[in-house]
């Protein structure tokens, strides 16, 4: 007996096709809108090929944990779609088929899908957001390309503010106005030139501008203007034939260092961040324990640590023990009074000074470790997402019966959508620490997975999703419901009365 038969394969085979097409066409819509995010540190940058492929390379990557689910959807709801548009669904079935058996080698399939979602966000995705994030760092400590436009100021140079009225074909600027705000707004220089030619220096590292016939005006410093004790000292002017002026502008590509994100957790896989968590989470108990000891062993009486107390050295250990505190400030005078005040005063500074150190710093830990407990179960809920997905695509295909890229396109858009925002919701209540992490990761698997199980279960039995007759039945209940609580609310207020 064949494991494998022909309607798997022919079930197989036109559902893999249409995972591999959507999950292409899903990867170019979501690393288009990456890109358009980081739009600002790609353009005018001067990046080479290689700079470029391997951004790319590292971004499709990144958006692979949202298409996978999202072409799952789609290719499982127009498969089933196609299948019964095609009446082929109604043929399996009379030929007593059930839809279990349909779905069984394209569930599987699913299964191994997931499993390597699994494996791909444990063992790929943390390398490649490391090196992602540290290529987008890179990017933005590179200076702009120099291209300085006609007719306006240019601004990308940092202290300098150029304005060039006109450019020749070989790359000379014409009429140059120059603010120099290197050296502070209260040294202001400008410079105006007939001519001049802007070039890197060997290094990369410098802008070398060479100015032809022009006149430079600097404002005088605002100290040396109050030394010499005058007003009238509006600036100093200076004619040039030529003037050199050299620009601390780096134009060369520096590589930042990935070893610097080591430690991020979106660089890590379950057995770093669980490693991760634990290790932080005994620091954190350790250091709240300390305080709390501190705290209950802490004295405010007699001496502590070597240190004076609050009280004075004539009442003795046996004078504390046998009066009260009342008893104890009324013995006292009012220089001693005054005294243990201010030392009680500064006593209870120091404590609270140290009680909100010690908070803050468990509140980085408590982050700490939100952020990693976060990232772990990430990679679990996105293998989940997708099983869930396909018992969401499948069956609704299947009730729907419609195939094609119109109907299956819109419900998978409007359910990514909502996933997504369920999602997108869980995960801020989680990093806000409103909800523990693990409810709020799972929160959308928990939402999705009832829908998925109604609308297998609607699938297999040939029911309808919702008919005319259910709506209004519904409807109808609803409404006896609402009276009801009505007449009870009116009959107990006319009760209070």
């Amino acid at each position: 007996m064949k494991i494998v038969k022909k309607i798997d394969v022919y079930l197989l085979w036109n559902f893999l096709g249409l995972f591999l097409a959507t999950f292409f066409i899903a990867i170019f819509i979501l690393l288009m809108q990456f890109m358009w995010i980081h739009v600002d540190d790609l353009v005018g940058k001067g990046i080479g090929l290689g700079v470029l492929s391997e951004f790319f390379i590292y971004a499709t990557a990144a958006v692979v944990p949202l298409a996978l689910p999202l072409a799952i959807l789609l290719s499982s709801l127009i498969c089933f779609g196609n299948l019964g548009e095609k009446s082929e669904m109604t043929a399996m079935k009379a030929a007593g088929i059930s839809l279990f058996r349909i779905m069984r080698p394209l569930a599987i399939a699913v299964m191994i899908l997931s499993v390597g979602a699994f494996f791909f966000s444990n063992n790929v995705l943390p390398k490649s957001q490391m090196k992602l994030w540290a290529l987008i760092f890179s990017l933005r400590q590179k200076s702009p390309e120099l291209e300085i436009p006609v007719g306006e100021f240019y601004d990308d140079i940092s202290g300098y503010h150029i304005y060039v009225h006109d450019k020749t074909s070989h790359g000379e600027l014409l009429n140059i106005m120059m603010y120099d705000y290197s050296n502070g707004f209260e040294n202001v220089k400008v410079m105006v030139a007939d001519t001049g030619r802007l070039k890197a220096s060997d290094d990369k590292r410098y802008l070398i501008l060479d100015l032809i016939n022009g006149e430079s005006f600097e404002d005088l410093n605002r100290r040396q203007q109050r030394a010499a004790n005058r007003r009238n000292i509006p600036y100093r002017r200076e004619t040039f034939a030529h003037k050199r002026i050299l620009i601390d502008f780096a134009t060369d590509f520096s590589r930042f260092d990935e070893s610097m994100l080591e430690d991020q957790h979106v660089s890590k896989n379950v057995a770093q961040l669980t490693h991760s968590i634990d290790s932080v989470r005994i620091v954190a108990k350790s250091r709240s324990k300390e305080q709390s000891d501190r705290l209950l062993t802490d004295r405010y009486f007699g001496r502590e640590n070597g240190r004076k107390g609050i009280l004075p050295e004539t009442i003795t250990q046996e004078e504390k023990q046998i009066y009260s505190l009342e008893e104890l400030w009324n013995a006292l005078d009012r220089q001693h009074q005054r005294q243990v005040l201010m030392l009680a005063e500064e006593k209870a500074q120091v404590y609270r000074d140290q009680i909100e150190y010690n908070a803050l710093l468990l509140e980085d830990s408590e982050r700490y470790i939100r952020k990693h407990e976060i990232e772990l179960y990430r990679k679990f809920t996105l293998a989940f997402a997708c099983l869930i997905f396909f018992f969401i695509g499948a069956p609704l295909g299947a009730i729907t019966k419609k195939g094609g890229l119109g109907a299956p396109v819109v419900m998978s858009v409007v359910l990514f959508i909502i996933y997504y925002i369920i999602d997108n919701t869980g995960y801020k209540m989680a990093r806000e620490a409103l909800w523990p992490s693990w409810a709020g990761m799972w929160l959308s698997s928990f939402v999705l997975l009832p829908i998925g199980i109604f609308l297998t279960y609607k699938a297999a039995t040939d029911a309808p999703l919702l008919s005319g007759v259910d709506i209004w039945r519904m409807a109808k209940e609803k409404y006896k419901e609402i009276r009801q609580k009505l007449y009870e609310y009116q009959h107990n207020r006319r009760s209070l009365r």
